[in-house]
């Protein structure tokens, strides 16, 4: 008799169909269910699952092709996807504060589904709204009331048509009239037009839009944002004095719209202006609550990490759903053996786990790290509400900052890679349309770029360390880090002087030290440390040698203060999976798995560093880097049994995950020679052609038929002799 928790089990989440992924299933060292119950629970589930039911079930979200929908159509139904997102209300206003977690679900099945609806709603409901929550004030909250009411559609315009990363650069203005106590905002020329704005091409009505503000005298205070309504809500056409549009087809995310703006002297209230970091008086007086101007600055580019933060779960995302559809085709592709008699699954081959298992173990890591970074954004939103700009404010703002600048470039650079050997690993089905796989590597690639150059961005993260390590020198009182992402740093000179040394086990790690991976993270630490030491060493040996400071940096990051922030994120990740898969939370039946996940990921993330570990004396000898890679080789062959039922935790439904070679049946040939078929609608079916299911096809039977339409019938006789002339 079934226990009630497998009763709640099976009516929450059913078995899988039988098939030929049920061998794996049944080798599997733990429970999915319980897996999933773990690191989700029932409420995430069930919202999931409803997502999921309804939208399968609404004709407005059938499946079809994207590349054969025009853009102006496809662009029509996102735009209307979304709307109909909002009006099911899956998550309520206050879950925006009070439960966090189910707008990352939310924000999760969309992209799922298809990211060019995702994004829209991210730039609608996230970035727009946030940027208003947290640079406006209480008079700009019925903007963030019109928006949930579906009144109003919102876009964020920071970026130029000539000017992208240098936000100080923007060209944009608003000059202030008191005579009439209006803003002026004008776009000098077109190169100063507003460009790349997601949601502005077609639907949105209002925009938060970045301008250098200028009072009466000529002064001008820097950057600030205004919110402007750029189209009529209900007839979407321009505002006078707007001429705005879109920027035509991408290389991906083609049904969303990203457009262009200029503006011709358009006169907007001077309460248009979100004044938290600064405001304006009716009689023309700018002022501030900060005194430094950077920090002003700073602050009013707070909102950015809302989209940088989004874009991170996005590139998960992306990778989750590549690897759920590259090990259940391993798992059912067989290709050769050890005999003649049998092939077997390509999973089974030590070079297919090395290729895709260490991106199944960054899935959970970073999945988890993205999830938990979105819940400190939003809780540093909360306390801007109640505290302001508090030291403690500022900390936490300073740390997510530095987090989403490096978090970014890691995610999408390692879904890149992950997504790309996932379509390899498929072989030639992978690069089937239908397979997905071009579509998720089409729609990652711009999370590379936008919200931030990956490779600018880390400069950020970068000069965080580094200014760290000048605080310190000083002899300055200990930052508090309210993450406690950077404590290690106080033993920063002990760290340096450490060395490897080698586990007890001879050429790999023994089972215990695996699962604690105490030594990638030690080695991780002094990685930081150490290459801290030597971008510190090398802006002063540019700046002793007579560069200026904008030399001094742009000649330092190369191997230098870039190779600092990946390492530094990518030990943050590693530390923060660690510490959550040996919680005493974790029930005893999956803390195996999860702490094989979490090594692989830390070693395998360790191993692109293994140079600089010997270039700076922490590795010596040979056998420290043979033990990185055994100790690799060896979690992945550990890891094998449990891929498939890892990637049925991971996956979503066949309708969301839409792949014929990764549906849950694991019926790879059927379901791929279905959708052949299904979506060739160039040939009619003959009269003569017989109704056939894909396991009772005789093709003998239709060769009399077929030579008739074939007219290389001749050739076909040379190696078919039976083909009839």
């Amino acid at each position: 008799m079934e226990s009630p928790l497998e009763e709640k089990d099976e009516a929450l989440l059913p078995d899988f169909p039988k098939g030929p992924l049920q061998t794996y299933r049944a080798r599997a060292s733990f429970s999915w269910k319980e897996l999933l119950l773990f690191l989700e629970g029932e409420d995430i589930i069930r919202l999931k699952r409803t997502i999921f039911s309804t939208l399968e079930n609404d004709p407005l979200f059938a499946r079809c092709c994207r590349g054969d929908i025009a853009v102006d159509k496809y662009r029509e139904l996102s735009f209307l996807r979304c709307k109909r997102f909002l009006e099911y209300r899956f998550v309520r206003v206050k879950d925006f504060l009070q439960a966090p977690v189910k707008v990352s679900v939310l924000i999760e099945c969309m992209g799922m589904y298809d990211w060019s609806v995702g994004i829209k709603y991210i730039l609608n409901m996230l970035v727009f709204t946030l940027t208003v929550f947290s640079l406006g004030s209480e008079r700009h909250f019925e903007y963030i009331q019109k928006i949930f009411k579906m009144e109003i559609f919102g876009c964020f315009a920071l970026t130029e048509l000539s000017h992208g990363s240098n936000s100080k650069a923007i060209r944009t203005t608003a000059h202030y009239d008191p005579s009439s106590e209006e803003f002026i905002i004008n776009s000098p020329d077109f190169e100063a037009s507003k460009f790349w704005v997601g949601n502005m091409g077609k639907t949105a009505t209002h925009a938060v839009v970045f301008a250098q503000l200028y009072m009466p005298g000529g002064q001008c205070h820097g950057l600030h944002a205004f919110v402007v309504q750029i189209r009529d809500p209900k007839t979407l056409l321009s505002m006078p004095g707007v001429m705005v549009g879109d920027i035509g087809r991408k290389l991906g995310q083609n049904g969303l719209d990203n457009g262009f703006a200029m503006f011709h002297h358009v006169r907007v209230p001077r309460q248009a202006l979100l004044n938290r970091t600064g405001d304006v008086t009716p009689d023309g007086s700018y002022v501030t609550p900060f005194k430094d101007n950077r920090q002003r600055f700073g602050a009013s580019l707070d909102s950015l990490s809302a989209g940088r933060v989004s874009i991170m779960s996005m590139s998960t995302v992306n990778l989750k759903l590549a690897v759920c559809i590259a090990i259940r085709f391993s798992a059912t592709r067989r290709q050769f053996g050890p005999t003649n008699m049998e092939e077997i699954p390509v999973l089974e081959y030590q070079m297919q786990q090395w290729r895709l298992l260490p991106y199944l173990a960054a899935v959970f890591a970073l999945s988890h790290f993205s999830k938990c970074l979105f819940i400190n954004l939003l809780e540093f939103y909360q306390g801007m509400q109640s505290q302001g700009r508090s030291a403690q404010q500022a900390a936490l703002g300073r740390e997510i900052h530095a987090l989403a600048s490096a978090g970014k470039p890691l995610t999408s650079w390692t879904a890149q890679r992950g997504v790309q050997e996932c379509r390899e690993a498929c072989g030639g089905h992978g690069y089937l349309a239908v397979n997905r796989l071009g579509d998720l590597r089409d729609d990652n690639d711009p999370n590379c770029t936008y919200e931030g150059d990956n490779n600018v961005l880390l400069q950020q993260t970068s000069n965080f360390l580094l200014s760290l390590l000048a605080e310190k020198a000083q002899g300055g009182a200990r930052a508090e880090s309210p993450l406690k992402i950077t404590g290690f740093l106080d033993a920063y000179p002990d760290i340096l002087s450490q060395k490897f040394s080698a586990p007890s086990a001879g050429n790999a790690w023994a089972p215990e030290e695996v699962l604690d991976h105490s030594y990638t993270l030690a080695a991780y630490r002094w990685l930081v440390c150490y290459l801290l030491r030597e971008s510190d060493r090398k802006l002063n040996q540019e700046k002793q040698a007579g560069s200026s400071d904008f030399d001094a940096r742009n000649n330092s990051q190369v191997y230098h203060c870039h190779s600092l922030a990946l390492a530094f994120m990518e030990l943050t990740v590693a530390q923060r999976f660690h510490d959550f898969t040996r919680h005493a939370s974790v029930p005893p039946s999956l803390r195996d798995v999860l702490g094989r996940l979490s090594a692989l990921y830390s070693v395998w993330s360790l191993s692109q560093h293994v140079a600089t570990l010997y270039q700076g004396g922490y590795f010596s000898g040979e056998q420290a880097g043979k033990m990185v890679k055994a100790t690799i080789l060896d979690l992945c062959s550990q890891l094998k049994d449990d891929a498939v039922a890892l990637v049925d935790v991971l996956a979503p439904s066949d309708f969301f995950l839409d792949s014929p070679i990764g549906k849950a049946d694991g019926q790879l040939y059927q379901n791929l020679w279905a959708a052949v078929l299904q979506g060739n609608q160039v040939l009619e079916r003959p009269s003569w052609w017989p109704k056939f299911s894909c396991e009772k096809l005789e093709f003998r039977s239709l060769k009399p038929k077929l030579a008739q339409l074939c007219p290389i019938s001749p050739y076909l006789r040379e190696v078919d002799p039976t083909w009839p002339k």
